[in-house]
C-alpha cells in the first residue's frame, strides 16, 4: 500500500537546507614556508608539503579549530567573501554539530609563484550519522586553490564542489545532472534523478537556487517540500546577469529516508 506516512507530509515538510556546512568543508591544502622551483604535479612536491597536509588533516578530523586556524592568515580572504573571523565561527558550529567528520586531502598540483605557492588540492569529507546531526551522514568532494604566502593560506578559491547529506535506512539513491559552469544569461538543465525503483511510494522533493554569499554560511534556509508526480526533480534555470556562484541544491524525500544533494554552479561572462 502506499507509504502514508510521505503523503500527509505533502506541503507540510521543512527542511533545513544547511548550505552553509558547503563551503566550510573547506580543503585544508597548506604549505609551510620553504624554498621550492616550479613544479605540477604531485610527484614533484617536497615531502615536507605531503606531511604538512597529513597533519592538516588530522587537526581538522580532530576538530581542533585553534590549530587549523593558525595556518591562515589574518587577512585570510575566499573567492566567496569569507574572512578569517567568519570562517572560524562557522567551522566551529560546523564541528559541534558534526563532531566526528573526517578529512582527506590529496594534493592534485603545485607551483611557485614570486614568493607564494599555489596548490590545487582535492579533499574528502566524511561524517557517519550523530545525534548532534539530527542523524544525517555527509559526505563532500571539493577541489580548491591556495595561495600561500610564508606559512599561512591567505586566499582559498572553490573550484568544485559537491556535498550529499542523507537520513534513514534507505535514503534515495540520486543522480545530479549540472553543468559545472555557464555563461551570464544563458539557461540551464538542473535535474535530480531517483535511480532505484520506487514502488508504492511517494517522494517528496525541492529544488533550490541559492547566490554563495558569507552570511548563507551561517543560517540554514528553509525549503518547502513538494509531492513528486515523476522520478525526481528537473528543473530549468537561469543564470543570472553578473558573474558568481551559485548552490543549486536537490532534496529527496521518500518514506526510508532523505536525500540532500548541493553542488556549485560557475557563473561567468
Amino acid at each position: 500500500m502506499p507509504n502514508l506516512i510521505v503523503l500527509l507530509l505533502k506541503r507540510q515538510r521543512k527542511f533545513l537546507a544547511s548550505n552553509w556546512l558547503i563551503l566550510f568543508l573547506l580543503t585544508l591544502g597548506l604549505l609551510s614556508g620553504w624554498k621550492c622551483a616550479q613544479a605540477s604535479t604531485p610527484d614533484t612536491a617536497p615531502p615536507a608539503l605531503k606531511n604538512l597536509l597529513t597533519q592538516i588533516d588530522t587537526a581538522a578530523s580532530q576538530g581542533n579549530v585553534t590549530k587549523v586556524m593558525q595556518f591562515y592568515s589574518p587577512n585570510f580572504t575566499t573567492g566567496d567573501g569569507l574572512t578569517h573571523a567568519n570562517m572560524q565561527k562557522a567551522l566551529v558550529g560546523l564541528w559541534q554539530r558534526y563532531p566526528q567528520l573526517k578529512y582527506t586531502t590529496q594534493l592534485r598540483s603545485w607551483k611557485s609563484e614570486g614568493n607564494a605557492i599555489i596548490a590545487e588540492t582535492v579533499t574528502n569529507i566524511t561524517g557517519s550519522p550523530s545525534a548532534n546531526s539530527n542523524n544525517l551522514a555527509l559526505n563532500a568532494t571539493i577541489t580548491s586553490r591556495q595561495r600561500i604566502s610564508g606559512t599561512q593560506i591567505v586566499r582559498q578559491d572553490i573550484l568544485t564542489e559537491r556535498t550529499q547529506l542523507s537520513s534513514g535506512a534507505k535514503p534515495p539513491q540520486i543522480n545530479i545532472n549540472l553543468p559545472q559552469q555557464v555563461r551570464v544569461g544563458q539557461q540551464y538543465n538542473f535535474d535530480a534523478i531517483v535511480t532505484e525503483p520506487l514502488g508504492e511510494d511517494f517522494i517528496l522533493g525541492a529544488a533550490l537556487e541559492e547566490p554563495i554569499q558569507p552570511e548563507k554560511y551561517l543560517s540554514p534556509t528553509s525549503v518547502d517540500l513538494e509531492l513528486l508526480t515523476t522520478g525526481g526533480l528537473f528543473k530549468v534555470g537561469k543564470a543570472p546577469s553578473t558573474p558568481g556562484n551559485q548552490w543549486l541544491s536537490a532534496v529527496i524525500l521518500r518514506g526510508e529516508g532523505m536525500t540532500m544533494v548541493t553542488q556549485r554552479l560557475q557563473v561567468v561572462k
